[in-house]
């Protein structure tokens, strides 16, 4: 029930990975790269393979077996291989669905026209290294699921937060608020405080006079005989 089976760097035998065989009927993705691969006669039969990558090995010819053996794939990575001439890639015109091949830093990119040559020979294909006809990048499917995860995430987030417009008026309203409900308190206080200063500062006037009331009247009673002793003083002389 494997699907995908990685095995860069691992080293062939005579032309075969020991343990890759026919067994692996659902397999969709195969990778031997750097496994010393000089040949792809004894590669199993798999149906359902659709991408191969073969890159940095000792290929140098026999690509009619990928037709009988992968006949659904789509994508195949041939870079870093001893593939020399046109005739070798003319083998893979039976890939019906092979859509994008990569041949890069093999001898055959030296050719002249080598890309017009390989888009002719080759008319399945829609990207050669990477790029198709008119030099637009191949997009990359991961990338793409990536990207539409991030959006998918982003719009959830979007939702759940809900118009941040929304929430920035209502906490404008809740700070407006709560200002005023401390402006309010604060007169208030202010208010009782003032009203308890005055209170106190009666309370400390009617004190001051109580307890001096004794001697500003006794002041008065010697200022009134102040002015009674000249007057009396006054009516002696006359008689």
């Amino acid at each position: 029930k494997v699907t995908e089976l990685v095995l860069d760097n691992c080293r062939s035998s005579n032309g075969e990975i020991e343990g890759l065989n026919d067994s692996f009927k659902e397999l969709e993705f195969l990778s031997m790269a750097n496994v010393e691969l000089t040949s792809l006669a004894k590669l199993p039969t798999l149906s359902k393979l659709r991408k191969l990558e073969l890159s940095d090995n000792i290929i140098s010819g026999g690509l009619e077996v990928l037709a009988e053996r992968c006949p659904n794939l789509t994508y195949l990575n041939l870079s870093g291989n001893k593939i020399k001439d046109l005739g070798t890639v003319e083998a893979l015109q039976n890939l019906k669905n092979l859509k994008s091949l990569d041949l890069f830093n093999c001898e055959i990119t030296n050719l002249e026209d080598y890309r017009d040559s390989i888009f002719e020979l080759l008319q399945q294909i829609t990207y050669l290294d990477g790029f198709d006809q008119e030099d637009n990048e191949a997009p990359d499917s991961e990338d793409d699921d990536d990207e539409e995860g991030d959006e998918d995430d982003d719009d959830e987030d979007e939702d759940e937060a809900g118009p941040p417009g929304e929430y920035e008026e209502e906490d404008d309203e809740d700070d407006g608020g709560s200002d005023l409900g401390e402006g309010e308190e604060e007169e208030e206080v202010g208010l009782s405080y003032l009203m308890k200063e005055e209170i106190q500062d009666e309370d400390d006037d009617d004190d001051y006079v109580e307890e001096g009331g004794d001697e500003e009247e006794a002041e008065g009673v010697r200022g009134e005989k102040r002015k009674r002793e000249p007057e009396d003083e006054g009516e002696e002389e006359e008689d």
